[in-house]
């Protein structure tokens, strides 16, 4: 985009009013016409920053909390997770803010907090004798 054109449209409509005689009757209309455009020409870095912050920072993170968001409320008994911690388990038991995991070949029980899950793996136990490792 060629900001000097912006610009020389208001500088041009400037000199206009101080140039024009036919302009003398009424030059706090053209000053004003003036003065718009030199506010569009100064807002408009700024307008353009804030849409390139807008398409490239806002509404992707929007859209990857919606995904966890949803991925967080579709946890289900027998799924396969990473916790933030880097720990792998199965889903034994969920309650509303809380989620009970089998770790390890011990099965070892371990309580974490609904958001502390990072990810669901692929991989489901549907079976108890399964190994999970």
């Amino acid at each position: 985009m060629d900001f000097t054109k912006i610009f020389g449209i208001a500088s041009a409509v400037a000199e206009t009013v101080a140039t024009d005689p036919a302009a003398a009757g009424a030059p706090e209309e053209l000053s004003g016409a003036a003065a718009v455009v030199s506010m569009i020409g100064t807002f408009l870095p700024m307008i353009l920053i804030f849409v390139v912050f807008y398409f490239f920072l806002i509404r992707p993170q929007k859209k990857k909390d919606k995904q966890v968001k949803d991925m967080l409320a579709n946890l289900k008994h027998g799924d396969r997770v990473c916790t933030i911690g880097g720990i792998y388990g199965t889903i034994v038991n969920i309650k509303d803010d809380t989620i009970t995991l089998s770790v390890g070949t011990d099965n070892v029980k371990l309580v974490f907090a609904r958001w502390a899950i990072r990810n669901v793996e692929e991989l489901t136990i549907e079976n108890d004798a399964e190994a999970l490792n």
